[in-house]
């Protein structure tokens, strides 16, 4: 059987920062009709599905602490009317552009993404009307007022279509199940039923419009076509296709084995000339060291001459001032300085007067102090021992002479030891060059040639890349075409064959009523009496609403709502996407506190598992079933995708399965969004 219309998940991957997080909804390549998610609480089941409404268009995705340290991008692997595709989002602040591209997950990108905004969802190149396409609902207009024919629209938008694929936990059981708390969403949620069923009133009119849209958008896609056939044409791009690239590929894989056996080879012939480079390099730094030396030894001399210089005029000076003492000593008063004889005697104290200025003197005591003018002042204070400055000076001199001479006498000798330094390098590098010519040569000279004919290959190997990649793009084009040729066909044929709106919206409301009541009683719900859902879409049992039965019994409600209609529209080829996602079926039936003791005794999980699997694969065939569920029972084991412990000691631990523990304060890591 073929697969239908709409979509189907095949596989969900968190790329990480070191590693990624898959979940896989296929078996045997084939996309499974019931997955089941399975595992303790807060281990992230919930987030699974949440995230692959993220990667449909929702506009927030889970922002668990570990999803945010460890998450980068959101990646979605969906079929698209059977064809294959990946729908990637960014992972962190929610982002407003979606990339999508075919293939799958495991395939290199033969084309560059195509960037599809998330908002407004009705813009023709937005995510939403990509699905909606597929889903036949592209360009539905939703009147904001349905009884007044001037009202203002709205375009559907995928997320509105999600409330009949997406059961999330808080619905369930829930006494705002249809919404009627918000009067817009309610409104909207029936419209878009009638829409999905095609018995929405103004049908005709809404069908001319959907025509003309797309007739526009069909004439825009033939023009890009021609344009880009005459592009390829004026580009004379050869024709390419995955058995050319193949071939081109082992070319180029036998090329850079010959490349990496030839290196081998070389290295391993070349021992001895990596000996001699050794001894090269060794000469090489022996040359350089002894000039090295040189260049020490000339610098230490063209200081220390200025400063043996410097010493030697020091010298001088000292003998001058030594002179100079001998001939103006003023301690040796010899002769009168007013006539220039020569004293009888040494001038001396006499009865309290200097002999030579029969001056009084300050203190009488017998002592006159020759050559000072103070009388407080020892005589040789301030005075320059000149004699040991100059033996000073003389020692220095000496030693700075010595060592200028021994650096001047080893110059010549360390000069003679750089020059051979420098004739043993420049023989080594003789050597090293005679050695590697003969073998190098030939080598280089076979390396060259593989290398530019593995240049030529990668070259041709673009082309056809780049060729595949303009037939892809004249393909992706032609099934453009051919998509709103097909849709204006189908939507001109249910134009010509409508009738009575409102007689067709009984007979389906009849249908999900039925199936309604069906489900009910095959889950044995306990004195089930006029189950039934009115126009309204309102369930109802025991001649009650929905909001009346207990938590319990408004879980079986609402699933048997949810079930009904996606029953009767896979079964009727409506307009839904062909896929439903349930977020913990066994609410107040089992688990939790609130558990439903009444209902929880009289019904049995295993019924609502069995009908499923029972439908799936009969009147159910080719939709899909994704549930999230803490403890399935053991009939659908084999339905069970992935479990998570929440412990470490077996694996995986949960959807971010390397992340056990807080990283902070070592307490237990951030719940998911999982309820009882």
């Amino acid at each position: 059987m073929q697969p239908l219309p709409g979509i189907r998940i095949r596989r969900l991957r968190l790329a990480g920062v070191s590693r990624n997080y898959d979940v896989d909804f296929t078996h045997d390549q084939r996309v499974r009709g019931l997955s089941v998610v399975a595992g303790a609480f807060s281990s992230g089941k919930t987030a699974v599905l949440e995230f692959i409404a993220y990667g449909l268009g929702a506009k927030r995705h889970p922002r668990h602490p570990e999803v945010l340290r460890r998450v980068r991008s959101c990646l979605l692997e969906v079929e698209l009317s059977g064809e294959p595709h990946v729908i990637e989002r960014p992972v962190g602040e929610p982002s407003k552009v979606a990339y999508v591209r075919l293939g799958t997950l495991d395939q290199p990108a033969l084309a560059k993404p195509e960037s599809r905004p998330i908002e407004p969802a009705g813009a023709p190149e937005s995510l939403s009307a990509l699905l909606l396409g597929h889903c036949k609902l592209e360009g539905v207009q939703l009147r904001e007022a349905p009884s007044s024919r001037e009202s203002r629209t709205d375009p559907l938008s995928f997320r509105d279509l999600m409330a009949l694929a997406f059961l999330p936990n808080e619905r369930i059981a829930s006494m705002n199940f249809l919404f009627e708390n918000e009067f817009m969403k309610k409104h909207k949620l029936k419209q878009v039923v009638d829409v999905v069923f095609g018995v929405h009133d103004d049908r005709a009119v809404e069908l001319g419009q959907r025509i003309r849209e797309l007739g526009a958008r069909l004439t825009q896609a033939r023009s890009e076509l021609a344009a880009a056939r005459a592009f390829v044409e004026e580009q004379d791009t050869p024709v390419g296709d995955a058995l050319t690239t193949q071939t081109y590929e082992s070319e180029l894989l036998e090329l850079n084995e010959q490349l990496r056996a030839l290196d081998e080879n070389g290295q391993a012939g070349t021992v001895f000339i990596k000996r001699l480079r050794r001894e090269h390099q060794q000469a090489t730094r022996r040359a350089r060291r002894a000039v090295g030396v040189v260049r020490d030894c000339e610098t230490q001399l063209a200081r220390m001459m200025p400063l043996r210089a410097q010493y030697a005029d020091d010298l001088v000076k000292l003998n001058m001032l030594a002179e100079a003492q001998r001939l103006f000593d003023p301690l040796s008063v010899t002769t009168c300085p007013a006539c220039l004889h020569r004293l009888p005697s040494r001038p001396s104290a006499a009865n309290g007067h200097c002999s030579l200025c029969s001056h009084e003197l300050p203190n009488d005591d017998g002592h006159l102090t020759l050559g000072t003018s103070d009388a407080g002042c020892s005589p040789d204070e301030g005075r320059l021992d000149v004699a040991s400055e100059i033996r000073a000076t003389k020692a220095r001199l000496k030693e700075i002479t010595e060592y200028v001479e021994s650096l001047d006498s080893s110059l010549a000798a360390l000069k003679l030891q750089a020059e051979d330094a420098e004739l043993a390098e420049e023989q080594a590098a003789a050597a090293v060059d005679r050695a590697t010519m003969p073998r190098v040569a030939p080598f280089l000279a076979a390396r060259d040639d593989l290398q530019r004919r593995r240049e030529d290959v990668l070259r041709h190997l673009q082309h056809a890349e780049n060729a595949i990649k303009l037939q892809n793009g004249l393909e992706k084009r032609v099934a453009l075409v051919e998509r709103h040729e097909t849709q204006i066909t189908r939507l001109r044929e249910e134009r010509d064959q409508l009738g009575d709106a409102a007689q067709d919206r009984d007979l389906i409301i009849g249908r999900i009523s039925g199936r309604y009541s069906e489900l009910l009683r095959q889950w044995r719900y306990p004195k089930l009496s006029q189950p039934m859902v009115d126009t309204n879409l309102t369930p109802y049992v025991r001649g009650d609403s929905y909001r009346e039965a207990s938590s319990g019994a408004r879980t079986l409600l609402t699933l048997a709502w949810q079930l009904a209609v996606f029953e009767v529209a896979v079964e009727s080829s409506a307009a839904h996407p062909g896929f439903l996602m349930i977020d913990s079926p066994q609410k107040n039936l089992g688990h939790g506190g609130t558990r439903d003791a009444v209902i929880a005794d009289a019904v049995a999980i295993d019924d609502f598992y069995r009908h499923l699997t029972g439908w799936l694969a009969e009147q159910g065939f080719g939709a899909q079933v994704i549930i999230v569920d803490n403890s399935p029972p053991t009939l659908v084991e084999d339905n069970v995708v992935v479990r998570y412990s929440r412990s470490e000691d077996r694996p995986p631990y949960g959807l971010i399965d390397d992340e056990t523990t807080a990283e902070e304060d070592g307490q237990p890591p951030p719940p998911y969004a999982d309820q009882p």
